[in-house]
């Protein structure tokens, strides 16, 4: 376009230009004004001379494009990629030859430069024209061509990609600048250009390259912009109004309604005269004719402004997951050196970015949240947020929080409903510091626990107790002092592993814990990619065997996702692919799938982890749809973090309900649908059930029943021997001591006079044998008088309930029935009568206690109890 007027010079000043144009005009004409003569070096004065010496390249590379993120939605049931919004330095859509209306090709010709198509590139008498001009009227022209206006955009674009701001601005006033010397260059490169370049490239260019006002470049995204339509389809009159924004892009620009010099007040005045001006030489160059002019002329200027969706907060329901892309793409080195120079290509490289996000179940997700979660609420900092991995791939599926996403940079001031951190992520990420995982990390302890040999059917003493610190090692520390440690619902005495998952039992995990290397609960949850949400190292303290890290939701149903695919975890990602503007794929970062926990643990820890779902902690949150879950709920120290996280074994998530700052009670927190504590579940199982449809799941495989039973231990018979005896030797045989208190006894006070199981027999490594000791005190005598004595009826492989029934028919009392338990794995025989003492057929007092020994695959009283009535 031509150069707008400058402030008025000296008339000494207008000569010397003058004198410059005159050169530059005289070289052109002495050159034969055409590119096949102009550059043939055959002239031979100094003035030609310095003018073939100056550049005569001009590298067009790819211009500035929108870089537009996609997500899957389905459609008409296919899966489809559609926009989730677009980031641009520079609103531009390049398009064709034939996607340019020839209106507006005609307009930007007669008005910018009516001898296009008759001149080389630089238009001598248009110089000439110039120089005469700047000497009468004492301003500077141009004398710009469309080619030469082109070299110069291109030189803009060129230093507007450059690497510091610094080197930018020192290009941009080297391609701008007023002076005799750059017009020369850019004389010389247009030239140049059009010996290699068709004079319609050429203007093709000039129209996707020109600036029609604000962010908007290109004709395409100018006639979306101010008209609502594509360029192709622009109107005479459209076509001309927006060529006439070329010529001074900010004073004729359509979309600023208020602006009083060209607003919709005045029909935007400034436009329309330049637009008329266009349209009177479009009639003069024979482009339109005389009836098209005039229906034109009297076409009022009507925008219908189109401003395309641009940044995250364009995003929807998926804002947060697109601020996650952009840290990913400024974190990953795969994209740029540094983060202010991958942002720069990836708004100004018109990518195509497929993301691995699906509408659908964000729709689900961002749904469940928002009915159960307010945005916003006096007295507590809510927060909640669910993310979803795909198990076997680490592809991001769903991202959603109760927030309203904004970065801007007062976004607190305008409302607690609106916030710029990520509750799904890492700090570096665009997260906050996270949250304490509480219980949902017990399964690192699970893991470590079968990965040491230990088996789900070990049995702990889960009893509240004030530990010895010093008793927990991790590699090479050790500790000291106590802590008390608690269980929500006061179990107490001794439960199988299976339970204490399934009931989340503190007390259970810190026995667990005790027989264990605190580095290897650390180890088992790294190999599972999880870290803290803050990059500090993980810990290894005893406290953390309760989950006092704070972690990401990204991070747990990433872990989960990888126990449920068999140990295989896959770092989590949000890009499936990148388009080029070329069309070539860009390289990007992919997920790394490593085997974090060999199969047959995973295995283990799946069965385990069913038990929440099942039968404990996690029930509220199953969708019992037929798909089997592993799960784990978590609630933190003073019930200030709420967690469900699970996995199919298709897909992990993870839902988090709590607070971003502050110390409330979410037990005592009320919302519509009931206690902020119990919310969680009321999120998770909608957003499991929907992605189980999608997604499906298979059943877990079944474990080694070496994870089952462990290793079978001889229980040694401690009968006679002292409580602190029995008690070091039971320990010694790899079992737990359990005291089950003193009873009278002819026996001296704390000898042992029973024990449960008996010796001789088996049971699991770790089980507890229980033992009674004498208190020292004789028992009551026995009465004279001869009890009625009938035959013990033989119950040998009856049922607890038949047997029991048996044995009450015949005379005997209930109340002095007990049972013992012997090990048999066989299924079928649990809870049948082994033996009964006294013997079959053994005349015996019907006061007289009886005792049944009973099978149980533990060797211990099962759970279940065996049946009685």
């Amino acid at each position: 376009m031509s150069a707008p007027a400058r402030l008025p010079r000296s008339r000494s000043g207008a000569i010397l230009s003058f004198v410059g144009f005159s050169v530059a005009a005289g070289v052109l004409l002495t050159l034969g004004v055409t590119p096949a003569i102009a550059l043939t070096g055959m002239a031979a004065n100094n003035s030609i001379s310095l003018f073939e010496n100056l550049p005569s390249y001009l590298k067009i590379g790819s211009l500035p494009e929108k870089t537009t993120i996609y997500a899957h939605r389905t459609v008409d049931g296919v899966d489809t990629n559609v926009p989730l919004t677009s980031f641009y330095a520079e609103d531009r859509d390049v398009v064709g030859w034939d996607q340019v209306s020839q209106f507006a090709k005609d307009a930007a010709v007669d008005a910018e430069d009516p001898r296009y198509y008759e001149h080389g590139g630089v238009d001598p008498l248009g110089v000439v024209r110039a120089a005469l001009s700047n000497v009468m009227g004492g301003s500077l022209q141009g004398a710009s061509t469309i080619t030469q206006q082109y070299v110069k955009n291109v030189q803009v674009v060129q230093a507007s990609a450059l690497a510091t701001t610094e080197e930018q601005e020192a290009a941009y006033e080297e391609a701008t600048k007023t002076s005799l010397d750059r017009k020369l260059k850019e004389m010389r490169l247009a030239i140049a250009l059009e010996k290699e370049t068709s004079k319609d490239d050429i203007l093709l260019g000039y129209l996707n390259i020109a600036l029609f006002g604000g962010r908007t470049y290109g004709i395409q995204s100018a006639a979306q912009h101010y008209y609502s339509v594509n360029a192709s389809d622009l109107s005479l009159a459209q076509a001309a109004s927006l060529i006439a924004i070329v010529n001074n892009p900010e004073k004729f620009r359509l979309d600023q309604p208020d602006d009083p010099d060209n607003g919709a007040a005045n029909g935007y005045a400034a436009n329309l005269e330049r637009r008329n001006y266009v349209l009177d030489k479009m009639l003069e160059y024979g482009h339109v004719t005389q009836q098209e002019h005039d229906d034109a002329i009297a076409t009022p200027i009507t925008p219908a402004i189109y401003n395309p969706p641009s940044g995250c907060q364009a995003a929807g329901n998926a804002a947060f997951f697109c601020d996650y892309v952009l840290n990913v793409i400024q974190n990953d080195p795969v994209f740029g050196a540094d983060a202010e120079s991958r942002y720069a290509a990836f708004a100004r490289g018109g990518l195509q970015v497929f993301t691995t996000l699906d509408l659908d179940m964000q729709d689900v997700a961002q749904g469940s949240i928002d009915a159960q979660i307010p945005k916003s609420m006096d007295g507590v900092d809510i927060a909640s947020a669910a993310t979803a991995v795909q198990a076997g791939s680490g592809r991001i599926l769903a991202m959603a929080e109760n927030k309203d996403y904004n970065q801007d940079a007062d976004a607190a001031e305008q409302g607690a409903n609106f916030s710029a951190i990520n509750y799904n992520t890492d700090f570096d990420y665009g997260g906050s510091g996270g949250f304490q995982a509480a219980s949902t990390y017990k399964a690192f302890t699970l893991i470590a626990w079968l990965q040491a040999g230990h088996s789900l059917y070990d049995t702990v003493n889960v009893s509240e107790k004030e530990l010895d610190l010093s008793t927990f090692k991790a590699c090479d520390q050790s500790f000291s002092g106590t802590k008390l440690f608690e269980n929500d619902e006061n179990e107490r005495g001794s439960r199988s592993i299976m339970q204490n998952v399934a009931n989340s039992i503190n007390g259970g995990f810190m026995a667990m814990a005790q027989q264990l290397d605190q580095c290897s609960i650390r180890n088992a949850a790294s190999s599972l990619l999880v870290h803290s949400a803050d990059g500090s190292p993980l810990e290894d303290f005893p406290a953390n065997v309760l989950g006092a890290t704070s972690v990401s939701p990204l991070t747990m149903a990433t872990a989960y996702a990888g126990i449920a695919n068999n140990g295989l975890v896959c770092s989590p990602i949000a890009i499936d692919r990148i388009v080029n503007q070329d069309g070539t794929d860009a390289q990007l970062p992919t997920s790394t799938c490593t085997q974090g926990i060999a199969p047959d643990i995973a295995q283990a820890a799946q069965f385990a982890l069913r038990g929440p779902m099942e039968n404990g902690t996690a029930v509220a949150s199953n969708p019992d749809d037929g798909i089997e879950h592993i799960a784990k709920t978590g609630t933190s120290d003073g019930n200030q973090q709420t967690w469900t996280t699970g996995a199919s074994s298709k897909v992990g998530l993870s839902v988090l309900v709590g607070q971003a700052t502050g110390d409330a009670d979410l037990r005592k927190t009320y919302l519509d649908n009931g206690t902020a504590a119990t919310a969680r579940h009321r999120i998770f199982e909608p957003i499991i059930a929907a992605l189980d449809e999608r997604y499906g799941g298979d059943d877990f495989t079944a474990p080694n029943r070496i994870f089952l039973y462990g290793q079978q231990l001889d229980v040694p018979d401690v009968i006679g021997l002292s409580s602190s005896q029995a008690q070091s030797i039971i320990e010694g045989a790899g079992l737990t001591f359990g005291d089950g208190g003193s009873q009278p006894s002819e026996e001296d006070a704390g000898t042992v006079i029973s024990q449960n199981p008996g010796g001789g027999g088996t049971t699991s490594r770790g089980g507890t044998v229980t033992v009674i000791t004498s208190s020292g005190v004789p028992p009551a005598p026995t009465p004279t008088a001869a009890p009625e004595e009938v035959p013990v009826p033989d119950v040998t492989n009856k049922s607890s309930k038949d047997a029991i029934a048996q044995l009450t028919a015949a005379g005997f009392s209930s109340s002095n029935i007990t049972f013992a338990y012997t090990q048999d794995n066989n299924p079928a025989n649990a809870c049948k009568v082994k033996s009964s003492n006294p013997k079959p057929q053994t005349p015996t007092s019907k006061s007289a206690a009886i005792v049944l020994t009973l099978n149980s695959p533990t060797g211990a009283a099962p759970t279940p109890a065996c049946p009685t009535s």
